[in-house]
């Protein structure tokens, strides 16, 4: 972790964090909520032991980079905007492309909008979302799921702030850190999203306390309404994709997903996953691997499982 080297570039009107180690074929690895470029740090230091070049930033909103404070400034064409300029900072014309969660899917847009700079994406834990032209993201989680769910709770400017407020930093790190299993997180009114972040009596077997002091120090110093951002903008973000609706991903692709991770439990997703839907959207799609007994945060939970199953694809390029 020492060799870790972090930097911060001025780049598409912010100043961004970046962490990098390593030499060869660039591969750049977006982290998801709440987290950090540090979510990566076993596959950087995997990879970069096989002779890659591991690029893992602070995405706008999180950690050491620039918080914009209002939620129009984080749709997808903005974050893919920073990657872009980060790409260009760096002099590389393309990278690999690995990512998770929110990470996840600007990855599918940054492919959507700009296939030229990648060379193959290996995407994890959230499946393609293509545009439906009749309803938006949110309102698409809102039929399915009702207005309690965790997405639908978290529009409001505020609302989820001040339930984080209520808790200990380090408690709702290890809340949020904790969620596996069957159903995806529903919170209703009557209960309040302050119950979201009641943290389990012991840390996840897969993460230290080193770990949860790093995330809560950097979450206590920036807040969580950069990340949640990402929430409000994605209606936004639907509405400024429209020129892209129907259009498919054109890179090579690997897909992994926990057996226990709650997205794979929503309504439709296996189906999607497994049944031709997913295929037809991203043609290139190689493979699709389904973890069992692992959660959300896979790329922390079993993170030499994770980091051979990037390198077996990435290395055929």
């Amino acid at each position: 972790m020492d060799k870790i080297v972090h930097r911060k570039l001025s780049l598409n009107g912010i100043n961004m964090h970046v962490a990098e180690i390593g030499e060869g074929p660039a591969v750049l690895l977006l982290h998801g909520f709440p987290e950090l470029w540090y979510s990566w740090r076993h596959q950087m230091l995997y990879l970069s032991s096989k002779g890659y070049r591991t690029i893992a930033p602070d995405l706008r909103g999180y950690g050491d980079t620039d918080a914009p404070p209002s939620a129009s400034s984080y749709t997808g064409f903005h974050i893919v905007g920073d990657l872009v300029a980060l790409l260009d900072a760096l002099a590389l014309e393309q990278v690999f492309l690995v990512a998770h969660d929110w990470g996840a899917l600007i990855a599918w847009w940054f492919c959507l909008f700009r296939p030229d700079r990648i060379k193959a994406l290996v995407n994890t834990s959230v499946q393609f979302h293509p545009r439906n032209p009749s309803v938006s993201f949110i309102q698409g989680y809102r039929s399915l799921l009702g207005d309690d769910f965790y997405m639908c709770r978290f529009q409001e400017p505020g609302e989820a702030e001040e339930a984080i407020a209520s808790a200990e930093t380090r408690h709702v790190m290890k809340s949020l850190f904790s969620f596996r299993g069957g159903k995806p997180i529903i919170v209703p009114k009557d209960v309040g999203l302050k119950a979201l972040f009641q943290a389990p009596s012991t840390l996840p077997s897969w993460l230290t306390e080193e770990d949860l002091n790093y995330y809560a120090t950097k979450f206590e110093n920036t807040g969580f309404t950069g990340g949640l951002n990402y929430y409000r903008a994605f209606d936004l973000t639907w509405e400024l994709v429209a020129p892209w609706t129907g259009s498919r991903i054109q890179v090579p692709v690997k897909f992994i997903i926990g057996d226990q991770d709650i997205t794979y439990h929503v309504p439709g997703v296996k189906d999607y996953i497994h049944n031709g839907g997913f295929k037809k959207d991203v043609p290139f799609l190689e493979e699709v691997v389904v973890l069992e007994g692992v959660a959300h945060f896979l790329n922390q939970e079993k993170p030499k499982e994770v980091s051979e199953h990037i390198y077996d694809f990435i290395k055929k390029f």
